[in-house]
């Protein structure tokens, strides 16, 4: 049992009210608070992998802590300093909103930079200064964590990204031809948007395929085009690139964006980086290719590279955590 608390908290937001797929507007916070009295804390904004939730993370197993739990044993035992965790829900009917403003899904970054950020430093005891701010995330949550690090500085001071989506040429464009098997398999783009809400994507190339599409509608929006309201980077019915479609991918790319915002990063008192060594989706090579790259525009870069493949990392936090906060020069 958890000696801190755990707090369910709703926003009624402003932002996502009138999205373009009618998704929620009123959106659960799950904050955790650790037991320590009378001090206020830093915190840690905690963004979910693609088709996770804030749920998710507070998955109950009876022989695994989940991170919540492992983040307070740590800090009981003096292994990690104190601090309140954020958990957003920022999920989208194609399961995940990659933390991006689009007018195709909804405002994301912008929810959690303009409405969760405050709500949360007006309703517990935080430090409200960007110097006692981090944020981390797995997968599509490390992308949304490099992302809101490289396009709003201002907020936070440090960040880790655990196999976050990055160098798309290496790691997202394999995808394309499965995610086209899929889609063409269900008989078009609108027949399998139609079909994948009802019960979820049914097969590994499903999967593949609803990312893709949660992906273009993040990177390549049409909101007054048709039903999904985004372009594919690939023709549907060839699976030929498209090239237009997918440089506008591209241009979303953290690893694309290191040369025009990597000093955003640069000011951060430390970037964690990591990634499994047999990473499915080849994100170890986007890590590598990151790690160079911030290196270069003097980022202090922490860089990992662990025995392991893209799934059942939770477990990595209990590294990130305790040097993130570390290294927050308000905590």
């Amino acid at each position: 049992m958890l000696r801190g608390r755990i707090e369910r908290t709703r926003i009624d937001s402003r932002l996502l009210q009138g999205n373009r797929l009618g998704d929620p507007h009123v959106r659960e916070v799950f904050v955790y608070v650790p037991p320590v009295e009378h001090r206020r804390l830093p915190i840690v904004l905690l963004l979910t992998g693609f088709a996770s939730t804030h749920h998710s993370v507070l998955g109950f197993n009876p022989w695994k802590p989940n991170t919540v739990e492992r983040f307070e044993r740590q800090v009981l035992a003096g292994e990690c300093p104190p601090a309140i965790l954020v958990l957003p829900d920022c999920m989208t009917r194609w399961g995940g909103s990659q933390f991006l403003d689009s007018p195709a899904t909804g405002p994301y970054q912008s929810y959690l930079a303009e409405e969760v950020i405050p709500h949360v430093d007006a309703h517990f005891p935080t430090i409200p200064e960007r110097e006692a701010r981090a944020v981390v995330g797995r997968s599509s949550g490390g992308f949304g964590a490099l992302r809101l690090g490289m396009d709003r500085p201002e907020l936070v001071a440090a960040l880790g990204s655990h196999a976050g989506d990055a160098a798309f040429d290496v790691s997202m464009r394999p995808m394309l031809t499965r995610a086209a098997i899929a889609i063409d398999r269900a008989g078009g783009l609108a027949a399998f948007c139609e079909r994948v809400v009802d019960g979820g994507p049914r097969d590994a190339f499903e999967f593949d395929a609803i990312f893709v599409l949660a992906s273009s509608a993040a990177y390549a929006p049409q909101p007054e085009g048709p039903f999904p309201y985004c372009a594919l980077p690939f023709d549907p019915r060839t699976a030929e690139l498209d090239p237009a479609v997918w440089e506008r991918w591209l241009a979303q790319d953290p690893l694309r964006l290191v040369p025009e915002r990597g000093k955003a990063l640069g000011q951060m008192s430390l970037v964690y980086l990591d990634a499994g060594n047999r990473d499915e989706h080849g994100l170890h090579f986007a890590a590598r290719l990151l790690d160079d790259a911030l290196r270069q525009v003097g980022a202090n870069v922490d860089f990992e590279e662990f025995d392991g493949g893209h799934r059942g990392t939770s477990y990595r936090y209990e590294t990130s955590l305790p040097r993130l906060i570390g290294a927050l020069p308000a905590a």
